[in-house]
């Protein structure tokens, strides 16, 4: 079972020859806490969403994943208006950013997480170039205001790390829990 809503995880799940059974998106606060670093809040949501989701369906395998981006300890939104996107894209222009992924794997009362953080060097944006992104509507939900498998893969000049972590779930990581859980990779 996957605890998120997230098209661009399933995705990424059938890469790997994964087809949840079934999809049950957790409903959680997912405010950071107070002084909270970007990797433990990544690993504390994906925990709770598995958690959250495991009340609700005793037995079953449960995946949770969250994606928090980040400029040092600086915790960027998942944008919901047009004003919160520019002020990402605007901190992000022509600097580092991280994308830390919570991945959670639930199995009865054996639980396994990991973190795993991405680099990213985003080009120096012109105005023009965030308002055009603006205009393409893919920055609506998405961690930090972009999304690397879309127009944004325009501005990146560089990465570090896992490429389907950018995207939202680290695959070699996700397949070593579920390996590690039983799950037979097909």
């Amino acid at each position: 079972m996957l605890a998120s809503a997230s098209p661009r995880r399933v995705d990424l799940l059938a890469q790997i020859g994964i087809t949840p059974d079934q999809i049950d998106p957790a409903n959680i606060d997912e405010t950071p806490r107070p002084r909270e670093v970007p990797t433990v809040l990544a690993k504390r949501l994906a925990m709770t969403k598995a958690q959250a989701v495991s009340a609700q369906h005793e037995g079953a395998l449960i995946l949770a994943a969250d994606t928090v981006v980040s400029v040092g300890r600086r915790i960027l939104p998942k944008t919901e208006t047009a004003e919160e996107a520019r002020a990402c894209l605007d901190l992000m222009s022509g600097r580092g950013h991280r994308v830390h992924s919570g991945i959670c794997l639930l199995d009865g009362a054996r639980q396994w997480a990991r973190v795993v953080t991405s680099r990213v060097q985003m080009k120096r944006l012109s105005a023009e170039q965030i308002a055009a992104y603006l205009d393409s509507g893919e920055w609506q939900g998405k961690a930090g205001g972009y999304a690397i498998q879309g127009r944004a893969a325009a501005f990146i000049a560089n990465t570090v790390g896992s490429h389907s972590n950018i995207i939202g779930l680290p695959l070699f990581e996700t397949a070593n829990l579920l390996q590690a859980a039983g799950y037979r990779l097909s």
